[in-house]
């Protein structure tokens, strides 16, 4: 049965001729992506994705999506396609998605290929910088036919974004450590959006030559580095009890001065206008690492 629906469906497309009133864009791969028309039926593959929908004013066109999809709460209704990492292609499939939206660092990018194998169409994004969230809703708005909402949501984002590069333009520069996790060590490199809200808040990355988005790092490379402030995410929005397991290393100097920081990776780690909760926090907490000088 289930081979049987995906030949069905790939047959389907395969056959389905082109319209010269096609919608056609390029997505952050550079890869054309061409629709017959707004999207009306869409698969998010990633909890980020599901969210910004929901933002670009394309919530009710959400059919499906992965594992802690679970913002705005009406997220938590629309049915499970799998998690990130691994995706259900026969769920996806069964679906009968008009548009996939991938994530190209944080899905399998061999299983998209396999999607697009079966005659879906499939837009990939890739939002690396703080701007790039705007950019990702007005793009939404787009594919979904929601451009009036989700240009005001763009433009929304944008004003708030301006107002905290302002306040923070000109701070004295304190050097982050950002921590993801403790086993294995993990941090953002420089193309992670992290990074560049880490810059927003006059901040230093002390990991931002690291190419990788998520690199794994040594406890010794971290105590090399001596960054002035720790910032840890962890799982939720209580403090991992691992943050404090720096204590230890009293000669760096964010033990020394006490600035080991946590943000709730919800409205850090998510390529959403929440991000700008967690720069707002993330700008806070360099604020207070600021006020922990010595005085001269």
């Amino acid at each position: 049965m289930k081979n049987h629906l995906f030949a069905l469906l790939t047959a389907a497309l395969a056959c389905s001729p082109a319209s010269a009133a096609d919608l056609v864009f390029k997505d952050d791969t550079g890869q054309e992506v061409r629709l017959k028309g707004p999207a009306k039926r869409i698969v998010t593959l990633a909890p980020h994705a599901a969210e910004s929908l929901f933002a670009a004013g394309a919530g009710s066109k959400l059919v499906g999506t992965v594992d802690y999809s679970d913002y705005p709460p009406e997220a938590k209704k629309v049915a499970r396609v799998g998690g990130y990492s691994r995706i259900d292609l026969e769920a996806v499939a069964a679906l009968k998605p008009d548009l996939v939206l991938a994530w190209q660092s944080g899905n399998n990018l061999t299983q998209v290929d396999k999607l697009r194998a079966l005659g879906l169409t499939v837009y990939v994004s890739q939002p690396n910088k703080m701007e790039n969230v705007a950019d990702q809703l007005i793009r939404m708005g787009q594919l979904a036919g929601t451009e009036v909402a989700a240009n005001a949501a763009a433009e929304q984002f944008r004003k708030r974004l301006e107002g905290l590069r302002k306040a923070n333009a000109g701070k004295p520069k304190i050097r982050v450590f950002y921590q993801i996790w403790k086993s294995p060590l993990m941090t953002v490199g420089g193309p992670q959006i992290i990074s560049d809200a880490i810059t927003l808040c006059g901040g230093e990355n002390v990991f931002g030559q690291l190419p990788q988005m998520a690199p794994t790092v040594s406890v010794e490379a971290v105590l090399a580095a001596d960054p002035e402030a720790i910032v840890a995410t962890g799982m939720g929005d209580a403090k991992p009890e691992w943050l404090h397991d720096w204590d230890k290393w009293t000669r760096m100097t964010a033990v020394k001065r006490d600035n080991l920081f946590h943000i709730n990776p919800d409205i850090m780690q998510r390529h959403t206008p929440r991000i700008l909760d967690g720069a707002e926090k993330l700008c806070a907490h360099l604020d207070v690492a600021r006020s922990h000088r010595p005085a001269k």
